[in-house]
């Protein structure tokens, strides 16, 4: 049961979509601070460093506001996609938000301690890459796949760690990476402006690159496997005994909701249009599920309608 059930069809996808934006606002906001910090390192001159910071000081800790937005959206809303995800990703997201705090306090500690600030600046770039590795590690786990059982998770505390979970984490990083440099861009002139120009060209290259390896590792690798599941999932109502792969589990983690009040003709309707290979040609009705055409199986002896 979610928090949702009862509620009109179209009010979890609207949920989801709250969720959803809260996650991209989250990434694309807090991105450019965590980029900052992931190009510490190769901006070692001490003004430029303090140029840096400056750019992002009145902004970075709103930012991270979106991030506790996402998470307990998702709480609030699908109780039992938080149920399943959080144990699947606990190592990951306590690591995360360690860093993250971690990067908090080195931020803010940097201007006292100056000018034996040199531990702190350390601190704010490791804080920085840590937090950007595990979100990425976080996504590959979700889009590899989670074990449930019986609608709870059943797998092991680092199933999310696969050469998938980890071609995500470097490519999340170059991407916050390549937001830091163009919001150095931006915000910034002269000597810094110029370098983190520089900087951005190479990185988008490298960002281009792995969005090639993770499509071609993780989104178009499994399409039939991923529809077998689908399939599975529609035919069990949700309880599946099998590892579930990207799009089937965020599909029946979202949409439990809706599915647990469409379980007679809905459901039907859907599973006549999946399996109409195998049962001839059945003729075409107009469905209310969702405003779309359907294929419709009537049963055996009786008369359709």
């Amino acid at each position: 049961m979610t928090a949702l059930t009862g509620a009109p069809y179209w009010l979890p996808l609207i949920c989801a979509a709250v969720v959803g934006f809260a996650v991209a606002m989250y990434i694309v906001l807090d991105g450019f601070d965590l980029g900052i910090g992931i190009l510490f390192p190769f901006f070692p001159r001490e003004i430029d460093r303090d140029q840096m910071m400056n750019s992002v000081a009145p902004f970075w800790d709103g930012n991270e506001t979106w991030l506790i937005l996402g998470g307990t959206g998702l709480l609030v809303t699908f109780p039992h996609a938080y149920a399943v995800i959080m144990p699947a990703l606990y190592v990951p997201l306590i690591t995360m938000l360690l860093a993250l705090v971690f990067r908090g306090v080195a931020f803010e500690f940097r201007w006292v301690a100056k000018p034996h600030h040199a531990k702190w600046d350390i601190a704010f770039s490791a804080g920085s890459i840590v937090a950007a590795l595990c979100q990425g590690f976080m996504l590959g786990g979700l889009m590899g796949g989670t074990r449930i059982e019986q609608g709870h998770f059943a797998g092991g505390p680092f199933d999310w760690l696969t050469p998938f979970s980890l071609l995500c984490g470097l490519g999340l990083l170059v991407g916050y990476a390549l937001l830091g440099a163009t919001w150095l861009v931006m915000k910034t002139a002269g000597t810094l402006e110029r370098r983190a120009r520089r900087s951005a060209h190479l990185l988008l290259i490298g960002v281009l690159g792995f969005i090639v390896l993770v499509l071609r590792g993780g989104l178009l690798a499994r399409p039939c496997q991923c529809a077998r599941h689908l399939l599975a999932v529609l035919q069990r109502g949700g309880a599946v005994h099998s590892r579930l792969y990207w799009a089937c589990d965020l599909g029946d983690a979202l949409s439990r909701a809706a599915l647990d009040q469409h379980l007679g003709r809905r459901r039907r309707a859907i599973l006549a249009a999946l399996c109409v290979g195998r049962h001839g040609h059945p003729r075409a009705l107009h469905s209310r599920l969702y405003g779309v055409r359907v294929l419709h199986v009537p049963r055996q002896g009786a008369r359709g309608r």
